[in-house]
């Protein structure tokens, strides 16, 4: 007997039969997975951080042709986001650090540009023209097509003609060794100081590596935003505090300037008292509006310090801004969590919801804020779909195939299987399924555990408790029945949840040879399950001997079609009598039902009412209304069997249901 003829009893293969012709191959599950043929690695810690590593400025524009030659492999280039050369220019932000500092001072301190710092500023000089030598062999990014320039001639012609050339030559040059050299005097006098301040054209160094470094996922974003102004608030201090000390070792007479009127011979005493009081100075100043020990004095401090203070108020509301959302950022998300437990408290005061509701509700919203790092759906909804699958292959898919239901499942489904599925966190004590309730998602428990409740009435039923590596919720859905059970969690659990509709998609074949590992894996299962179980499920029992039917015919069958010499004629006729009844069934004649046209619960005898008429079933649910019409009376336009589940689908009918159409 063939496959169509065995399953025609069983509302299983019907569930799950896809409503097109069969043209199954037996390589059907390697064509209708695209995911068939992957493989999956992982990737090294080097890998992924050479991946991440990689300058996010690196886009090139829609439909431009990128040449597949690597630029690592041409001589002499060095790519601006290679490893190494980040490193160097690391190296080059910490003289600049230096320079920046020493640039100012020395134009403050004339007495300090002689010594030692003259031979540090030539070695510091010296790096720095290493860079510019290695610039010209430094790959770009074009602005126009964002692709990586490697070209020898298009990179020297870019630099040679941008200001920063002459910027970086004119910071360069050792102005006071080269006068040195030449007069054999010592380079004194504001100018050279003035000259030296071309230095700080070096700082734009440290603006772009603070620019690279919060785009880099790692280092803390707030940890790099508050070295930032730090940075920031330590130079305008260096900057404001050796402004004004120049103003007063300049000034006519030195005993009518801030410092002088506390320190008469401050030229003659030692660089680092004068520095320590202008950082002390600048930094009270910043920080309140001074103590007034020190004090402008001449017009020309009262003219800077008015100015001073002035961009005092702008950079430091920018700090306390900064701060400010830095704080509130990492403070919202505790903020979101009580204002919606508050909401919560409200509405079930306002509706007088009971407290173990209330209990639930609140449990449920706490352990959703607390889970939101580990599913974090709104990163991964942004996510190629690729990605999000092999996420969840990666989490899920060794549970899923250890679930009875999936037991010997091919690998191309569970693979489009898991990229459907969803893990949430469930409380203790949180219903994940109500009795009864429309079938539309199943679970897997992957941690925790579940109880099955029956309810009747105000008292409940414990039937069994599941742990992990259980199914819950698939009866309901396999049946298309409202659910049988309750499914309550017994402590902390994590599933994952696939969709009524995304499972049957998935597990429908061309060849229903998929079909069927469900429904016998299925069937075992069913059949394992204790009395009291068995007792909530409808119609369990007979499906389960309707069952054991198929088997046995099935068996006769092929008894049958083994020729047997002395009881040749008696296969003869069972063979004649299996092709019959094959040929009906083929045709879709031998199907009759029993038709009602009241509600069920209008129905005291389901099995023999004499409203009740018997006709053979149509092709189509609209064919069934027409008939019904002409039989009973009248027009319906609900279906529903005897245990009130409301029929969709012609092909889930079996021979003798009872059909009550209203």
């Amino acid at each position: 007997m063939s496959t169509t003829t065995s399953e025609a009893r069983s509302p299983l293969p019907l569930l799950l039969r896809r409503g097109r012709s069969s043209t199954a191959t037996s390589t059907t599950a390697e064509t209708r997975s695209p995911f068939s043929a992957l493989q999956f690695r992982r990737r090294s810690s080097k890998d992924v951080r050479n991946i991440t590593s990689v300058s996010s400025s690196l886009l090139p524009a829609f439909g431009t042709v990128i040449e597949e030659d690597n630029p690592s492999s041409k001589p002499f280039i060095v790519l601006h986001f290679d490893r190494r050369y980040r490193l160097w220019e690391l190296f080059l932000v910490i003289l600049v650090g230096y320079s920046a500092w020493a640039s100012l001072f020395e134009l403050a301190f004339e007495k300090a540009a002689e010594g030692a710092f003259m031979t540090i500023d030539l070695v510091v000089d010296f790096f720095f023209a290493v860079d510019i030598v290695l610039t010209f062999f430094v790959s770009y990014l074009d602005n126009t097509t964002y692709l990586n320039v490697t070209d020898h001639k298009l990179i020297a012609k870019r630099y040679l003609k941008s200001v920063a050339f002459v910027m970086d030559v004119a910071s360069t040059l050792p102005i006071q060794f080269i006068y040195k050299t030449i007069t054999g005097n010592v380079g004194r006098g504001q100018a050279f100081g003035f000259l030296n301040l071309l230095r700080l054209w070096r700082l734009r160094r440290v603006t772009e590596l603070f620019k690279r470094l919060e785009k880099d996922a790692h280092f803390n974003y707030f940890v790099i935003r508050v070295i930032k102004l730090l940075c920031v608030t330590v130079f305008w201090i260096h900057l404001a505090g050796c402004i004004l000390y120049w103003i007063a070792y300049h000034y006519p007479t030195p005993t009518d300037t801030w410092i002088g009127s506390q320190v008469e011979d401050f030229k003659e005493r030692s660089v680092w008292l004068g520095y320590t009081y202008s950082m002390y100075w600048s930094i009270v100043t910043l920080t309140t509006v001074g103590y007034g020990d020190l004090h402008a004095v001449n017009s020309r401090e009262k003219t800077f310090n008015m100015f001073y203070m002035l961009f005092n108020i702008g950079l430091t509301s920018y700090i306390i801004g900064i701060m400010t959302n830095l704080v509130v950022h990492g403070a919202n998300r505790t903020f979101a969590m009580r204002s919606a437990i508050n909401h919560i408290l409200r509405y079930t005061s306002k509706n007088r919801l009971p407290d173990a509701m209330r209990e639930q509700m609140l449990a449920h919203m706490q352990l959703k804020f607390k889970t939101a790092e580990l599913r974090q759906e709104e990163v991964l909804q942004d996510l190629p779909k690729a990605i999000r699958s092999s996420i969840n292959q990666h989490l899920f898919r060794a549970v899923m195939e250890e679930a009875y239901l999936f037991k010997g499942f091919p690998d191309g489904l569970i693979v489009q299987l898991v990229s459907q599925i969803k893990a949430e966190y469930f409380p203790p004590k949180m219903e994940i399924i109500l009795q009864n309730e429309i079938p539309t998602d199943f679970y897997i428990i992957v941690s925790g555990g579940v109880d099955l409740i029956s309810s009747k009435g105000m008292s409940e039923q414990v039937l069994t408790k599941l742990g992990p590596g259980s199914m819950a919720g698939e009866i309901g859905v396999v049946f298309n029945i409202p659910q049988p059970f309750t499914v309550r969690t017994r402590r902390l659990s994590q599933v994952i949840r696939i969709g009524h509709h995304n499972f049957k998609e998935m597990v429908q074949s061309d060849n229903d040879v998929d079909a069927k590992m469900i429904i016998t894996n299925f069937m075992t299962y069913l059949k394992g399950l204790n009395d009291e179980l068995k007792k909530e499920i409808p119609f369990l029992r007979d499906l389960l001997a309707d069952a054991d039917a198929q088997v046995q015919v099935q068996e006769t069958v092929q008894t049958e079609e083994t020729p047997q010499s002395n009881n040749e004629e008696i296969a003869t006729v069972s063979r004649d009598e299996n092709e019959q009844k094959e040929e009906r069934q083929s045709k879709g004649v031998p199907k009759r039902v029993i038709i009602h046209g009241q509600p069920p619960n209008q129905d005291n005898n389901n099995n023999g009412d004499s409203s009740g008429r018997l006709i053979i079933l149509p092709d189509s649910i609209q064919l069934l209304f027409d008939l019904a019409e002409k039989k009973l009376g009248k027009r319906g336009s609900t279906i529903a069997m005897a245990n009130g589940a409301h029929v969709e689908q012609i092909d889930a009918l079996r021979e003798n249901d009872h059909l009550y159409i209203f």
